[in-house]
């Protein structure tokens, strides 16, 4: 059994090109297993690519990035996208064959500063990466900001399409306690990272999941937490997370590593 696991992160970005691989034995060093989540077709592949490179503890998620709905050739230094792409299901979902692919994502919708009117663009690709999930057997991994209505309501229309006892994960959360009610009701479970442990407004949502429902994430390269705030993140990172939400809750630092460990271990259909 691993210690702990980070659901969500990226070491396949460019912001790790030149170390992803002493970064990825640091994590698997101190009990850290991890899941590296594509935003598109490159970072998808790369990030199976990586998994099959390691006989345990690192997996991938492939999938289309909603911001690559409104501009796929706008870049992300820390991504690394390397052409302006379309969302090609074919593609993706024969990356989604490979057993070392534990989820579809990261997909959902992001209306943050939208430019343009990509909202119907976001709709469209999500709702094909439900059905990608469905056609893989396969949990959702979700990414949603400023989006939670119409993300709610797309996930309740096609809510059968998903697996019924592990739908997927609501990374990064961000929604109200009204939000995570509605979604925890549809089954989904939730991950928190860095921020938690900084932003201060995370305390009353992390209290009122129930453990069960509850994951760790890094979703490194970004939002390191405290006492690497402002640096790199990397998934070894992710015990901090840990002993946040452990004192939040009320429970040892054990507990919400074991917990949290076999949550991802069942929703991602692996065995430890």
């Amino acid at each position: 059994m691993p210690k702990f696991f980070d659901v969500h992160t990226h070491t396949q970005f460019a912001a790790f090109k030149d170390d992803y691989e002493e970064v990825i034995k640091r994590a698997l060093d101190k009990g850290v297993w991890l899941n590296n989540v594509g935003s598109q077709k490159e970072t998808s592949e790369k990030a199976v690519a990586i998994a099959e490179d390691h006989e345990k503890g690192v997996y991938a998620t492939v999938g289309f990035h909603p911001i690559h709905a409104e501009d796929a050739a706008k870049k992300d230094p820390e991504e690394s996208v390397s052409e302006n792409e379309e969302f090609d299901y074919d593609f993706f979902r024969r990356l989604a064959e490979n057993p070392k692919v534990v989820a579809i994502g990261e997909c959902g919708l992001d209306y943050f500063r939208l430019k343009n009117a990509a909202k119907d663009r976001q709709k469209e690709i999500f709702s094909a990466q439900i059905k990608l999930a469905e056609e893989a057997g396969k949990p959702l991994m979700v990414h949603c900001r400023d989006a939670y209505p119409d993300l709610i309501e797309i996930l309740r229309s096609e809510r059968s399409r998903l697996l019924p006892d592990r739908p997927g994960i609501s990374h990064f959360f961000t929604g109200s306690l009204k939000d995570a009610e509605t979604l925890l009701e549809m089954g989904f479970s939730f991950s928190f990272g860095g921020a938690v442990t900084f932003a201060g407004n995370y305390d009353e949502v992390l209290r009122r999941i129930p453990l069960d429902c509850l994951l760790l994430e890094t979703d490194a390269p970004y939002v390191a937490p405290v006492p690497f705030r402002g640096e790199r993140n990397e998934p070894s990172f992710v015990v901090h997370v840990a002993e946040y939400i452990a004192k939040v809750k009320g429970l040892s630092l054990e507990e919400v590593a074991r917990e949290t460990t076999e949550n991802a271990l069942r929703i991602f259909a692996i065995r430890a």
